[in-house]
């Protein structure tokens, strides 16, 4: 059977098709079959009692722990993002939660950007709150100047770049050197850019989680959390979703194990889409404001120019006032743009979003509704097309 090449000396592209996959352990097969275990018979006695032992190299003694399915998904991830270990998780959610939950304690100190996706801030307002976590959210525009926040008990710094809603981009950099020169743990959630488009490692974070749910999946049809982490912090991270007992189901990380395969291709798909649809809501009338970190004026984009490798599917459109019935008579009536939570499947989707319910740090005002736009993968002309017959319901 033919052997892959080192895969150290191949390009990124070569290398998320190769990594992961082995067919000889396989009788050939192309993809990495979906593992559905609990029990996993081991040899003799001697087998099952050193089955937890470090230095057994044989990973796979119980589902819980992990399949060849999930161990090749965490392999691919881990790789693109120049990681030392992941873990897969139920949700994007569930990512957050084990990462924040491995990092603090009752007493401690967490600073997390104002701007993070509203559930996470549910999450830490409400559960670590109650757990005597104090919590204190920060403007992402921040920088270096976070050393003013810093305390004595400050453990975590939890980062969302660029942000939920509007697409701050953070001097990550700046933070992680605050960060680590006080022995602070930095999270980031690297969703948008996905480990393609922002190497999390490179800029001196710790942990980066991902909504799998999202690109990584690129099908709308997976739950699914991946936290990639530093080595100095893997063991720990690891630790903690074993106790939690979390994990993925085996049918969901052999989907987004395939859809890796196609993540880049993907992804510059949605990149050329998003960037003709902003070029296109730029010359409209209509629009007060387009929020894209590529945009020359938008805040941090100097950061998302000089730490990022591309942009993803996902931007806001500010619509000029008008009576809320043209804004509901332009979203009701698309036919390619879908109304839905979450994004990064191959669909177009347009919601109305609300920043101003979710921040205390920052102030955000606007006089016109805010879209949230997820460019799918259909053909520009038609999306355009649409979003022309949108505008006229609009201008009713």
């Amino acid at each position: 059977m033919k052997k892959h090449p080192d895969p150290t000396h191949l390009s990124e592209q070569t290398r998320v098709i190769i990594n992961g996959r082995s067919s000889k352990d396989h009788h050939g097969v192309v993809n990495t079959p979906v593992y559905r275990a609990s029990t996993v018979l081991h040899p003799d006695v001697d087998a099952f009692e050193r089955r937890h032992d470090p230095t057994n190299k044989n990973r796979v003694v119980y589902g819980l722990l992990g399949t060849p399915t999930t161990f090749d998904l965490e392999s691919v991830v881990t790789d693109l993002e120049g990681g030392h270990d992941a873990v897969l998780l139920p949700s994007g959610l569930a990512a957050i939660s084990i990462a924040l939950t491995t990092f603090l304690r009752p007493g401690d100190h967490l600073l997390i950007a104002d701007t993070v996706y509203w559930p996470n801030r549910i999450f830490c307002d409400e559960y670590l709150t109650d757990l005597g976590v104090s919590v204190e959210y920060y403007d992402p525009l921040i920088g270096g100047d976070i050393k003013a926040l810093i305390r004595s008990n400050t453990k975590v710094i939890f980062l969302e770049s660029p942000g939920s809603l509007t697409f701050e981009v953070q001097d990550i950099p700046a933070i992680t050197a605050v960060a680590q020169a006080y022995g602070i743990i930095t999270i980031l959630d690297n969703t948008w850019a996905t480990p393609v488009f922002f190497k999390s490692f490179a800029h001196g974070v710790d942990v980066s989680i991902h909504a799998a749910t999202k690109y990584l999946c690129g099908h709308s049809d997976v739950m699914m959390g991946i936290i990639v982490s530093a080595e100095h912090v893997s063991e720990k991270i690891r630790s903690t979703h074993r106790l939690f007992g979390q994990t993925a189901a085996p049918d969901d990380a052999y989907s987004t194990l395939r859809s890796t395969r196609t993540l880049i291709a993907r992804l510059k798909s949605h990149e050329a889409n998003a960037m003709a649809l902003v070029e296109w809501f730029l010359g409209r009338d209509e629009v007060l404001e387009v929020l894209h970190p590529a945009l020359p004026d938008h805040p941090g984009h100097p950061f998302w120019k000089r730490d990022f490798l591309g942009a993803s599917g996902l931007f806001g459109v500010i619509l000029k006032p008008k009576p809320r019935q043209c804004f509901l008579d332009m979203v009701n009536g698309m036919k390619l743009f879908g109304i839905g939570a979450s994004w990064g499947g191959f669909e177009s989707l347009m919601i109305p979003a609300y920043p101003e319910q979710h921040r205390t740090a920052t102030k955000w005002k606007t006089d016109g509704q805010l879209l949230r736009i997820h460019a799918g993968l259909e053909d520009i002309d038609d999306l355009k097309s649409d979003l022309e017959d949108g505008f006229a319901r609009f201008n009713r």
